[in-house]
């Protein structure tokens, strides 16, 4: 589980080195770690589908695009988003990256 601090403005990794990111996508990617995202943020595949655990009453509201894309796939719940759609909040979130994708 990685936890991320408000996307959007930035976001400081290890060594204190700092990226400036958008969605939960490229907070994960800035981080070192990798997830499939097939479609490159398109919200096309839902190869990028994550947990929340923490945090996601802070995140905005799932958008139509994206809610279309869960509906069809296996093993979401309400904890589900993609990360390629995902803004970050003002708080800090914990995400689960799944690893049967």
């Amino acid at each position: 589980m990685w936890c991320f601090r408000r996307v959007g403005i930035c976001l400081v990794l290890r060594k204190g080195r700092r990226v400036i990111v958008t969605t939960l996508l490229s907070a994960i990617l800035a981080a070192g770690e990798s997830i499939p995202h097939k479609c490159d943020g398109k919200a096309q595949c839902g190869s990028c589908h994550i947990f929340i655990q923490e945090g996601r009453k802070t995140l905005p509201r799932i958008q139509k695009l994206e809610n279309e894309k869960l509906d069809t796939l296996v093993g979401v719940s309400s904890k589900s988003r993609l990360a390629c759609q995902t803004l970050m909040g003002e708080e800090p979130v914990t995400i689960e990256l799944l690893s049967f994708v």
